[in-house]
């Protein structure tokens, strides 16, 4: 019975820790999501232009100031500025996120029809950036003479590409000379390998890096050589045992990489003319639709607090030990 007991407190208190920490992540997540909210409204309304304008077509529909007024009032344009903040956390925490300007459907409905594809995107660029890592390296660190080095030196130019850039040379090779992929598109897998790409090798080169580093100096502790003496295969004492301590650093980036993909979509979903959240935001800011513009940014930023719980999840999944050196 008392060992029953002992055996059950460990894993309550682990289960409390994780409870308050999820409180902890939680709290946060609202200021976060608060915090874009507010500044995504006040930099729209600090942009140039009247956002009025733009709910009615431009200055090429020609408006008459009776369609101008009336539109003011509709969207509640004429109250104070601190007034509008005020309606529109209102209708946020209702869930509410309003009606496109631009493009005349309500924004959960835009969200619905573009967030797939750029949700496909990220995760198909974050597994290939993976897979690039541990390829490369399992292979190359650790190696004496050229070859580590080799490795080293890719990875550094890799992390230093544009992603706009390497999104244009891929373009420019493979899809316009080769002839191997589409240019453009959003259906089927052949549009999805070139913008993956261009995501996925500047992040595979940082996270690369720090792997690296990580893997090289594992493969110099005792339980390594251990590993070794009884007769393991290079390979194996790498993959079996170096790998799991070696990726923890990795792994405690992907969330920020999630958002630094999510980011990097913007761009490279405008270069291939692909359907999604970043491509939309470009256009929702150059037509001045505030509820549009807020409604992505608070989907990127709740995806990048849910990826950073996930990671943490994951990071204490890998280590156990973790639990216990955090209070």
């Amino acid at each position: 019975m008392n060992a029953i007991v002992t055996l059950e407190n460990p894993r309550r208190q682990r289960l409390a820790h994780l409870g308050r920490r999820a409180l902890l992540r939680l709290g946060g997540a609202v200021l976060v999501l608060w915090a874009v909210a507010t500044l995504t409204f006040f930099a729209l309304r600090l942009m140039p232009g009247d956002p009025v304008l733009a709910i009615l077509g431009g200055p090429s529909g020609n408006p008459t100031p009776e369609t101008i007024a009336e539109a003011t009032r509709e969207f509640g344009l004429d109250k104070p500025l601190a007034v509008q903040y005020g309606l529109y956390l209102a209708r946020l925490v209702q869930g509410d996120l309003g009606v496109s300007y631009s493009r005349h459907q309500p924004v959960t409905q835009v969200l619905a029809e573009q967030s797939g594809a750029t949700l496909e995107l990220v995760v198909v660029a974050l597994l290939l950036a993976w897979a690039l890592v541990l390829a490369w390296t399992l292979v190359t660190a650790g190696r004496q003479g050229w070859l580590s080095q080799l490795g080293s030196l890719v990875e550094t130019v890799s992390a230093a590409l544009p992603q706009f850039w390497l999104a244009i040379m891929l373009l420019a090779v493979f899809a316009f000379g080769l002839r191997w992929f589409p240019p453009a598109g959003s259906d089927g897998i052949a549009t999805l390998v070139l913008p993956a790409l261009a995501l996925a090798l500047p992040l595979a080169g940082f996270i690369g890096q720090v792997t690296r580093e990580t893997l090289e100096v594992t493969l110099e502790q005792p339980f390594v050589l251990t590993a070794r003496t009884r007769g393991l295969s290079d390979l194996a004492v790498r993959f079996r045992h170096a790998l799991r301590h070696a990726v923890l650093p990795g792994v405690s980036l992907s969330g920020w990489a999630i958002g630094a993909l999510i980011s990097g979509a913007v761009v490279v979903e405008v270069i291939f003319s692909r359907k999604g959240l970043g491509r939309q935001l470009y256009q929702a800011v150059q037509a001045q639709d505030l509820p549009l513009t807020i409604g992505i940014s608070l989907v990127v930023a709740a995806g990048y607090v849910l990826a950073n719980l996930l990671v943490d999840l994951l990071y204490e999944w890998i280590d156990p030990r973790l639990v216990e050196q955090r209070p």
